[in-house]
């Protein structure tokens, strides 16, 4: 199959994301040894034609990384406490976002591409304007370190979760906690919104994943197909199903009114952290601690 420059400049960066996410857990992960796979092997030199630029201006590792909604911007994060925005095409930074007090540990691009949310081992979200970087709340629910952070599609709220075991909703715009999910018993390292924004799906070390009522917390089913920690779980985009992965290295698809699972996949022999959705619905790529990015078709 032909390889475009852009397809491949996407496959390239999915892949390097893959890697960043996995040094992020091994270093910041409660819980997570020494993955089975301890060296990294040797890389293969890319053609010069598909790399397009490297971005230098990290002092440390980078843990987060997102594009802006319209493709022409990127925030990255990481172990030196800041966030950084730049140029998609040229590279070049255009503000760098000073203020964790701590490792960034996400970045999210508010639905219209205003603001970004970033969450930190500081214990907070702080939410502030992507074009001046002046900081427009700074959210302060949790009692340890946050992990994952998503806006509701209308972009009006945020919810956040992490080592506290809660999974906390709250108003983008005055930093109000509307409600606080606390059914998980151990940390929560992954969350997502339906498409449609009624219901949000939290992944957990306690071996589920949890599906709620987004405005009243209700737990509408809680999915325990897996005997292992669950660090990743998505939506498809019709809303109807969820691909969650473990530390056993299994994915599963579940049907995500109902709970049961549609297919099994096993094909990677360590932890898989990353999960995603093609837009149309069709493939899953999963990530893993076994050096490799998997692309599945999607069960119908």
């Amino acid at each position: 199959m032909k390889c475009t420059s852009i397809t491949c400049f996407r496959a390239v960066a999915f892949l390097a994301l893959m890697s960043l996410v996995c040094l992020y857990l091994a270093a910041c992960v409660p819980g997570i040894s020494t993955p089975f796979v301890t060296t990294m092997p040797t890389a293969t030199p890319l053609p010069p034609q598909y790399l397009i630029f490297t971005y230098h201006s990290h002092a440390a590792r980078v843990f987060a990384v997102a594009w802006s909604p319209d493709g022409r911007h990127i925030a990255s994060a990481g172990e030196d406490q800041t966030v950084q925005i730049w140029d998609a095409i040229t590279g070049r930074t255009i503000l760098t976002y000073r203020g964790h007090s701590d490792i960034v540990t996400t970045v999210a691009w508010s639905p219209d591409g205003k603001r970004i949310a970033s969450s930190s081992w500081d214990h907070t979200v702080q939410v502030w304007d992507a074009s001046t970087g002046h900081n427009i709340l700074t959210y302060h629910g949790h009692l340890a370190r946050v992990y994952a952070v998503a806006w509701s599609p209308d972009g009006q709220r945020i919810a956040s979760a992490g080592e506290d075991k809660t999974v906390q909703v709250w108003d983008a715009s005055t930093g109000n906690t509307l409600l606080t999910y606390r059914s998980h018993s151990d940390g929560v390292y992954a969350v997502g919104w339906s498409p449609d924004g009624k219901y949000i799906a939290s992944a957990s070390q306690d071996q589920t994943v949890q599906v709620w009522d987004a405005a009243s917390g209700k737990t509408n089913l809680i999915y325990r197909g897996q005997s292992n920690r669950i660090f990743a779980a998505a939506w498809s985009p019709d809303g109807k199903r969820i691909v969650s992965g473990d530390i056993g290295g299994l994915v599963k698809v579940w049907d995500a009114s109902t709970g049961q699972t549609i297919r099994s996949y096993i094909g990677h022999t360590n932890y898989v952290f990353a999960v995603a959705w093609s837009p149309d619905g069709q493939r899953i790529a999963t990530g893993s601690w076994d050096m490799t990015v998997q692309v599945w078709k999607a069960p119908s």
